[in-house]
């Protein structure tokens, strides 16, 4: 039966894009089906929004070949402190101290502005593949031979393939029968990017406060951006504040690390929660990025960890075509489910259990979490083993673009 696309994905965030850049460079046919229009995201204007890519995601980066156009745009993370504080901003006794100097492979990973990463994707689309914008996967239907996607302009795709990388709610999933599990954290994430007094000399901080996380990472020329992770009722509070007001209670928190802060764009707000797909495969599909697994931000894992999938489902589906295997049969799509869902799982859980240790004010945990920071920053050992886990280079088996390979 003839295909039009050997793999259509559904989702022009991120990690589509990527995943089909991968696999169109290993000579596949891919269509990349946007819900959005090429939007403002890829505009020159700095709106704050930013991701912290661990030096296994930067690699992937080079591997499709982003890199290059995007290096002068990113803040390479030299150091990462974290500390606990309370309610008050007065900080504990003990932290974690990561020094990239520590570990052989350079620096831990690299901070990159939405705007520029999406606004390479983008580019790279137009000439490597399929990009079909302002248009959704509205329906789908597996047999044996393929799946024929439905488009909201009418269309229909035939393909081998369909990969869902259209978000937490995705509609290729629940089309597919796969449910989900997971809660809310009764929390809401403030996003906003500053201007800051004191360099910050490419160290992104956390600061664990009882209410929740704050992320403090760092941009190109001395402005960082900002995760500060808190209770609905206080986020909705503290959002509705003038952007005066808002620095002011921000400040304290943060003061010791930026000196005198200012905005340097628009405040963002979003809910949290954790929600896991309990299949990443059905037939025909496979799923990616929040897809599969929705996280909890803390220690910025989310992009990183959609983009461990692209390398494992890229480096599946072009060895089976390598091989003149289906590429939508079931033991391809088992490989792919076999290599992540379980490291997906256990890192979600992780950061969900962090979560919930550090966001309270409990005096006894509190000295345990100071002696537990301080243990770990004591054993040099430990130490670069964090380090290696936070810069992406634990994974195991360690998928090619990972790795710096190519497929």
């Amino acid at each position: 039966m003839e295909h039009d696309f050997d793999v259509v994905i559904a989702g022009g965030g991120l990690n589509g894009p990527a995943l089909g850049l991968a696999l169109a460079d290993a000579g596949l046919q891919v269509a990349v089906v946007d819900a959005a229009p090429a939007r403002a995201r890829a505009a020159d204007a700095f709106d704050g929004r930013a991701y912290a890519l661990a030096l296994a995601s930067v690699r992937l980066l080079m591997g499709i070949g982003l890199w290059p156009a995007l290096a002068d745009s990113a803040q390479p993370i030299r150091k990462v402190v974290a500390t606990q504080a309370r309610s008050t901003g007065e900080a504990g006794h003990f932290g974690l101290f990561f020094d990239s100097a520590e570990i052989e492979e350079g620096v831990l990973g690299q901070m990159l502005e939405d705007r520029f990463l999406y606004r390479a994707l983008l580019e790279a689309m137009q000439s490597r593949l399929t990009h079909i914008p302002e248009t959704q996967v509205t329906g789908q239907a597996a047999d044996p031979g393929g799946v024929t996607a439905r488009l909201s302009d009418g269309r229909s795709l035939r393909a081998r393939l369909l990969v869902g990388a259209d978000g937490r709610r995705s509609g290729v999933a629940e089309r597919a029968g796969i449910a989900r599990t997971g809660w809310d954290y009764g929390q809401t994430a403030l996003v906003a990017a500053l201007d800051q007094q004191i360099p910050h000399e490419g160290t992104a901080h956390q600061v664990f406060l009882p209410t929740g996380p704050l992320a403090v990472l760092p941009l190109r020329g001395d402005r960082s951006s900002i995760v500060w992770s808190l209770t609905r009722r206080q986020a909705r509070a503290i959002a509705a504040l003038s952007d005066a007001d808002f620095l002011d209670v921000l400040a304290p928190h943060i003061g010791n690390i930026t000196g005198r802060i200012g905005l340097a764009g628009p405040r963002f707000s979003y809910p949290l929660n954790l929600t896991l797909a309990q299949d990443y495969t059905a037939e025909r599909v496979a799923l990616i990025g929040d897809a599969a697994h929705g996280v909890h931000p803390i220690a910025g894992q989310g992009l990183n960890l959609g983009l461990r999938d692209v390398a494992a489902l890229a480096e599946c589906v072009v060895e089976a075509a390598r091989l003149g295997e289906d590429i939508g049969f079931a033991t391809t799509l088992d490989r792919y489910q076999g290599w992540r869902r379980f490291d997906s799982t256990a890192l979600a859980l992780g950061m969900d259990s962090v979560n919930r240790l550090f966001s309270n004010d409990n005096p006894l945990l509190r000295a345990a979490r100071d002696l537990g920071m301080g243990a770990v920053n004591a054993v040099p050992a430990l130490r670069r083993r964090f380090m290696r886990q936070a810069a992406g280079l634990t994974t195991q088996p360690m998928p090619r673009l990972l790795a710096g390979r190519p497929l």
